[in-house]
């Protein structure tokens, strides 16, 4: 199977071109390698998780003529979206990047996939568009109208996006709400490696929400293969809702974790308590996320399983090793 994976210098899209490539499946990944966070990190990711089945090219999914040019040359069989400007609080002060990168990006690789007969592609949502839905745990009926940032804006964009390019030229399109992915070779900007690095440099952890807050923290490898089944497996006939190929999933660890608990147990795998500054909710937060996974377990038959205690053990491995470039 030829992929494509966009966003490929990315945490998750670094791992998953590395395993479809593993498995014998021909991939292009395609990053513009941008620098909201440290590229060392990026270029590290390429470095290890390099295959001879694997190209990549830098490239921005902006840049519709490239875009339009690759998709041209390569006929993909699937595509899978992970290209995006990251980050919820960034969002708030840098709204601008968000509509080019997770808008115009996402309508450019839309068209490219309509227009090259590309049959299927998976993207990359997220849980922030539950925003402030109070019910719990997170269903995809849930109502995701209520969103708390741009960032979150814009994935529920890509959503309503996708639904009306598979009802109007069929392409199978499957959205995956990811809850809070961690492990090694994770981004800077998240709170496992700033937690980290606090306790490094002993520096006080800042607890926002004063700890009062609840996380479907998800490890890298359990995000990674239960996208790789969404890969595999097409959209059941009978949950094609007016015949629309078009499924949202929840890839989550469905096994909440309070923060303060968290931080516990990356004390724990670092050996050192960490001293704490206590902050209000930060703009753009929410209090918890919490996923129900029994679609992803019923229709493709994937549920995650890497516990709290052994993924974090992994980071911290990892993040101790000559292996993290920063």
């Amino acid at each position: 199977m030829k992929v494509l994976v966009t966003g490929a210098a990315g945490f998750i899209g670094s791992k998953l071109a590395y395993e479809l490539a593993k498995r014998g499946d021909e991939v292009v990944g395609v990053d513009n390698i941008n620098d909201y966070y440290d590229v060392r990190l990026k270029y590290g990711r390429l470095k290890e998780f390099a295959h001879p089945k694997i190209r990549f090219e830098q490239m921005s999914i902006e840049d519709k003529p490239s875009i339009d040019a690759l998709f041209e040359n390569e006929h993909f069989e699937v595509v899978v979206n992970l290209a995006a400007q990251a980050g919820v609080r960034y969002s708030i002060t840098h709204p601008y990047t968000y509509m080019q990168s997770n808008l115009v990006g996402f309508l450019n690789i839309l068209e490219a996939c309509r227009n090259y007969n590309v049959p299927k592609l998976v993207f990359a949502s997220s849980s922030s568009v539950y925003g402030m839905n109070e019910k719990v745990p997170y269903n995809e009926e849930d109502k995701v109208d209520v969103p708390v940032s741009l960032y979150a804006a814009t994935k529920k964009s890509n959503e309503l996006m996708a639904h009306s390019y598979s009802k109007l030229y069929g392409l199978q399109c499957i959205g995956l709400r990811f809850f809070t992915v961690y492990g090694p070779w994770g981004r800077p900007d998240m709170s496992p490696m700033l937690f980290a690095n606090a306790l490094r440099d002993d520096k006080p952890i800042k607890v926002f929400n004063n700890g009062d807050m609840i996380r479907d923290f998800t490890y890298i490898d359990d995000i990674v293969e239960g996208t790789m089944h969404t890969i595999d497996k097409d959209i059941p006939e009978d949950k094609r809702e007016n015949g629309v190929a078009y499924r949202i999933y929840n890839i989550g660890c469905s096994h909440p974790v309070k923060l303060m608990d968290f931080i516990s147990e990356l004390e724990g795998a670092y050996g050192e308590e960490a001293k704490k500054e206590y902050l209000p909710m930060q703009p753009g937060d929410v209090y918890q996320t919490n996923a129900d996974t029994s679609r992803l377990e019923t229709e493709m038959g994937y549920k995650p399983h890497v516990s709290l205690h052994e993924g974090i053990g992994e980071f911290m491995k990892w993040y101790k090793s000559e292996k993290n470039p920063l």
